[in-house]
């Protein structure tokens, strides 16, 4: 562990030195309302098992950022930690090597790096602090133990998919798909608007007064995980949001939870009456559907998108996804997106599009 400042100017000359930089996160979403960064695992030729950076420690990790900023990056699964880095630091790196984008372009159907440690190298991964605190310190040796293997083998693994990639000529593939990642992440935005963010999934199905409740009842949730610094599945997962909702619906009642009483069920309590008792002019306004309802033509270019991406896909050893998910084949068809907006060149070139 990196604990002190000094600790960390003392390894960057060969971090800057190395031809290549190996990293992975920790979080600690599954614990608190707002994730922070808690741990960065580096790995670079010349520190012997790696070093585990520690952002909660209070020392300025820019420099650090500075000096990989222009380093190729090997990470596994990359979009959650370079998303934890924006967030946190607004770092986007410019070059990146993700072995899990190899793997799939290579047509590997296990791609977790747990899968490809364990097909490369025999190596069974532990996975018990998967779901643990990062935020708490000391780290058990068990955690230490597995933050070091998640980079431990990322170069050797990214040597093998770079020779397997060139060998089936899907380099260029790679080479644009860490690019559109990286691209997406540097234009993230923040948090959601908070009237939209409460349109879960299901909540189409609610009007007027219905949809206020479940507006509020979204909102309430939130300020709980707030106050009590837990994620706010913690306090109600969204299904039960759409089960008090329908409730109310039917019989004008609250379901009952073991674990939302006393004060927390007052707040819901008053949450829900406030929300019915707003004004019709308060209510949330309907979506404005901006597109068309589909045609037959639209249903038959669906159609015919994928049957030539599933045909291509065979013939590849392909998962069909990679080459179109089902959301772009259908804004194609059915809102007439351009496939230059939605489709990296190598997948248009595929579906001759």
């Amino acid at each position: 562990m990196v604990h002190h400042a000094e600790e960390l100017l003392s390894i960057l000359p060969i971090i800057e030195a190395a031809p290549r930089v190996a990293l992975d996160t920790e979080a600690d979403s599954l614990h608190c309302y707002r994730e922070k960064l808690c741990l960065i695992q580096v790995a670079v030729p010349g520190l012997e098992d790696g070093r585990l950076i520690d952002p909660l420690a209070g020392y300025d990790l820019t420099p650090f950022y500075t000096v990989i900023a222009h380093k190729p990056l090997v990470l596994h699964g990359a979009d959650y930690d370079l998303r934890l880095f924006k967030r946190s630091a607004n770092f986007v790196p410019v070059d990146l090597f993700d072995t899990m984008i190899a793997a799939r372009l290579v047509g590997r159907r296990e791609f977790s790096l747990a899968a490809l440690v364990k097909a490369e190298f025999g190596f069974e991964m532990a996975k018990g602090s998967q779901k643990a605190n990062w935020a708490r310190r000391p780290l058990t040796e068990q955690m230490l133990t597995y933050a070091r293997n998640d980079t431990r083998y990322l170069f050797e693994i990214a040597d093998r998919l770079t020779n397997a990639l060139h060998e089936k000529g899907r380099w260029e593939w790679f080479i644009q798909s860490c690019q559109r990642l990286l691209a997406n992440v540097a234009e993230t935005e923040g948090e959601k608007n908070r009237d939209e963010n409460w349109r879960i999934q299901g909540a189409g199905s609610f009007r007027g007064r219905s949809a206020a409740v479940l507006r509020a009842l979204w909102w309430w949730r939130d300020a709980e995980a707030a106050r009590a610094d837990r994620p706010p599945f913690h306090i109600l997962r969204n299904e039960d949001l759409l089960i008090i909702t329908k409730a109310l619906e039917t019989n004008g009642r609250i379901p009952t939870f073991r674990h939302i009483q006393g004060p927390r069920q007052r707040r819901l309590q008053q949450a829900v009456e406030d929300a019915q008792a707003l004004p019709e002019s308060e209510w949330p306004a309907r979506p404005r559907h901006r597109f068309p309802r589909p045609t037959a033509a639209m249903d038959a270019k669906v159609t015919e998108l994928k049957t030539k991406r599933d045909k291509v896909a065979a013939e590849l050893d392909l998962d069909p996804s990679l080459i179109a998910s089902r959301g772009i084949i259908e804004g194609i068809a059915y809102r007439n997106e351009k496939p230059e907006d939605l489709l990296m060149p190598w997948q248009r070139e595929l579906l001759k599009l």
